[in-house]
């Protein structure tokens, strides 16, 4: 089984209450506590799990006693190798993060290109997000089994089922946003991403089922454009700052990297472009309805396939 679905999503595993555990001690060594407790539950030794990181014994130990310092990637590879639920992983990714005084993204530093830390920094401080995309679902509004289908399709080299696992979690770990007042988020997105397969159709099936509950969210103004209307003809993401954070942006990706555009007559224009897309959208009741009937056809598909 992939590492990326062993850690499927839980409603409760976005947010995790350190407080209401009495935790008082450092992060560090409850890092090391909870490694040790699911080693040791699954019965394995120290000289087992030291092999899971590429490390001796005693590092091992010293990772279990919160003496040394907790490398991302050595967590991932012991969480695939224990088979952690994603409510578990997502206890240990907190306490990395407090370990290591750090933003939550900065733990997967080795697997997240810098134009992306940006942005997901800026959706943090964001008032109100724009979308529109054209080819896929956008990052924000993924399920794990379809994030995961396109990372194994883009990558053009091999990649390993940890280093797998963790970009799904990276993408997972963005839709905390969900979670908080701010930012609202209008995502237009072309028909053809409804029926452009990404996986098997019981990826797509579920990821239509995902779409239909997110489109229902207050927080989320989700449209769907007919691909015989005018829309852009590449993605874009426009983000609206607070007045007292200067400057919006928009950004653009491609696949070897991304453009932010920060001039005034850029943005301008982007600003356009967005909301002559959203005004040639259908409304949020026939965009529900056309994902209703996508949620259908792939879930038709996905009974043949079986």
């Amino acid at each position: 089984m992939a590492a990326a679905r062993h850690w499927q999503s839980d409603p409760e595993s976005s947010v995790v209450d350190l407080s209401s555990a009495g935790v008082e001690r450092p992060a560090a060594q409850l890092l090391g506590e909870e490694l040790r407790r699911h080693r040791e539950r699954r019965g394995l030794t120290l000289e087992a799990a030291s092999r899971a990181i590429r490390g001796s014994t005693s590092k091992m130990s010293r990772l279990e006693r919160g003496e040394s310092p907790a490398k991302p990637r050595d967590v991932y590879d012991l969480a695939t190798f224990y088979g952690l639920s994603r409510q578990d992983l997502g206890f240990l990714e907190q306490l990395l993060a407090q370990a290591s005084n750090s933003e939550w993204y900065e733990r997967f530093a080795d697997v997240t290109p810098s134009f992306l830390k940006r942005l997901i920094r800026m959706e943090g401080r964001a008032e109100e997000i724009t979308i529109f995309e054209n080819q896929v679902v956008p990052g924000l509004l993924q399920t794990e089994r379809y994030a995961e289908a396109l990372i194994r399709m883009m990558e053009a080299n091999p990649v390993s089922e940890a280093e797998i696992a963790r970009i799904v979690a990276l993408r997972m770990g963005r839709q905390m946003i969900f979670g908080q007042d701010l930012p609202r988020i209008t995502a237009v997105l072309d028909e053809t991403v409804l029926q452009r397969r990404r996986g098997s159709a019981d990826v797509m099936r579920e990821q239509m089922e995902h779409l239909l509950t997110a489109a229902r969210m207050p927080k989320l103004n989700l449209r769907i454009i007919s691909k015989d209307a005018v829309s852009p003809p590449m993605a874009i993401t426009y983000l609206q700052f607070p007045d007292h954070v200067p400057g919006d942006l928009a950004y653009l990706e491609n696949i070897e990297g991304a453009t932010y555009a920060t001039k005034q007559r850029s943005l301008d224009n982007y600003r356009k472009v967005l909301s002559d897309a959203r005004d040639n959208a259908l409304g949020r009741d026939d965009s529900i309805k056309e994902i209703e009937r996508a949620a259908e056809e792939w879930a038709k598909r996905a009974a043949q396939e079986r």
